[in-house]
């Protein structure tokens, strides 16, 4: 059975579940005087019923998911032949990938079918045997945790309390799950920069003027022993940014100011919508955009003014980034300013002050946790926009701080690092992960520093 299937059926039985549960409940009910003799509402009951028939299933989907592809491997693998099951990990990790090609019906090297056939028919074999397995057990714990439900519901039985407990941990689960998202993906990317740094001494790397990351592949092949030099890309990222946000927080900040302070109710509702569309632009398209119209309107302008221009030049690319980034800095700074409490407000009109008064010197202090909160998630924005650069800022790693010159940023060259044929433990692969590391150390400093900030301006209202 395939897994849409099962899932299907899954959601089947609990949704008969839940509506067998509330049936019950009212049917212990009536003969105790009605739903009052019950403990929690009917629904409960339901919900109690539902959390015995899905949980045993969801549990077992889990276990299915992170084991049944390891095991099924080891057991194609111990049928190889000796040669075969003996090879080095990246040649074996290959093989698989074969057998799982031909297994699957893809394209497949013809001089290696016969090789790989009784290897692929068995893979099939056993995923189709575990499926099978897999769905008798699901619905077989579904019927099982909801009729040992079933059996518990009674008119004192607590089930309000035993299904907000079951969403407490499940909010709880939810909540560790971010925490060690974040924590694999520092890992992950530490231990590879750990593997560059012993390649490529760290002071080079943070201080170095010169990037060329391009290595020698093989042994005794002309090329490149690579230059790590960081600095330039560091430049490059800052100014892009610097650029962007010094576009997008004024413009952002007077729009958020004049929709929460000055607009009409009807006016609101249309001009908010609108311009929360363009975060919803995909970046590609700002890309066109900053490439065809706004580069060369940069370049126009700077031959009448006799500036020499680049083709690429870092302001076409923070400009259109800018612009991307204004609702990121609009909507929160809205919100927050809407949150405002009106007592303030008018507190500051009844002692003389004008309205822009009172945005300067009331609203918008009491609002700089929100404002904050939306130029840091703009910043963020920023630092990690690709697309942009890519199609108007180019790939030249120059160290300048002219906006007219054409740079470019950290997550730029982390994708030009992982693309092309290079193997995974050189250099100039694992200097992308250095650089990631990087970029995760600048997000957490600035995130503690507007914490600072926050909380600086925050006990000045409390």
């Amino acid at each position: 059975m395939r897994l849409p299937t099962l899932l299907l059926i899954l959601v089947a039985i609990v949704l008969a579940a839940f509506f067998l549960g509330r049936q019950r409940a009212l049917s212990l009910a009536r003969p105790a005087g009605g739903i009052r003799s019950l403990h929690s509402l009917p629904k409960y009951y339901g919900y109690y019923a539902a959390l015995g028939a899905v949980l045993p299933g969801i549990a077992l989907l889990l276990m299915w998911a992170a084991f049944s592809e390891s095991l099924i491997t080891a057991r194609v693998v111990q049928s190889l032949p000796e040669a075969l099951r003996n090879q080095p990990d990246a040649e074996l990790g290959l093989t698989l990938n074969d057998i799982r090609n031909l297994a699957a019906g893809q394209m497949f090297d013809e001089s290696r079918r016969a090789e790989f056939a009784v290897a692929a028919d068995l893979y099939n074999s056993l995923r189709e045997s575990s499926r099978r397995i897999l769905s008798g057990l699901v619905v077989a714990l579904s019927f099982s945790g909801f009729a040992l439900a079933w059996f518990q519901l009674r008119p004192q039985f607590r089930a309000r309390n035993r299904v907000e407990g079951a969403v407490k941990v499940a909010l709880i689960l939810a909540s560790l799950l971010a925490i060690a998202t974040t924590i694999g993906i520092l890992l992950s990317v530490s231990f590879e920069a750990v593997r560059f740094f012993r390649q490529v001494p760290l002071s080079e790397f943070l201080f170095g003027l010169n990037w060329s990351p391009q290595t020698a592949i093989r042994a005794g092949q002309v090329g490149s022993s690579g230059t790590f030099g960081a600095v330039p890309l560091f430049v490059g990222t800052l100014l892009i940014s610097g650029i962007a946000l010094l576009v997008a927080v004024p413009i952002g900040l007077m729009i958020a100011i004049y929709l929460s302070e000055y607009a009409r109710p009807a006016l609101r509702r249309i001009v908010k919508p609108v311009l929360e569309v363009l975060a919803g632009i995909p970046t590609v398209v700002y890309g066109y955009f900053a490439a065809l119209t706004v580069a060369p309107m940069i370049r126009l302008a700077g031959q009448q003014l006799g500036l020499e221009v680049a083709s690429e030049a870092a302001l076409g690319a923070g400009l259109v980034m800018g612009i991307m980034i204004i609702p990121f800095v609009s909507s929160l700074s809205d919100d927050a300013i809407n949150a405002v409490p009106q007592a303030m407000r008018d507190g500051s009109f009844a002692l003389g002050a004008t309205r822009s008064e009172t945005i300067k010197r009331v609203v918008v202090p009491a609002a700089l946790p929100g404002i904050v909160g939306g130029v840091l998630l703009a910043a963020s924005r920023a630092i990690g926009e690709t697309m942009i650069v890519v199609m108007a800022a180019g790939l030249s790693a120059n160290l300048s701080f002219n906006p007219l010159q054409s740079v470019t940023t950290v997550t730029v060259q982390i994708v030009t690092l992982l693309v092309g044929d290079q193997e995974f433990d050189s250099p100039k692969t694992l200097a992308a992960f250095a650089l990631g590391l990087m970029l995760f150390i600048v997000t957490l400093l600035l995130n503690i520093i507007a914490l600072q900030v926050v909380r600086r301006y925050r006990e000045q209202y409390e």
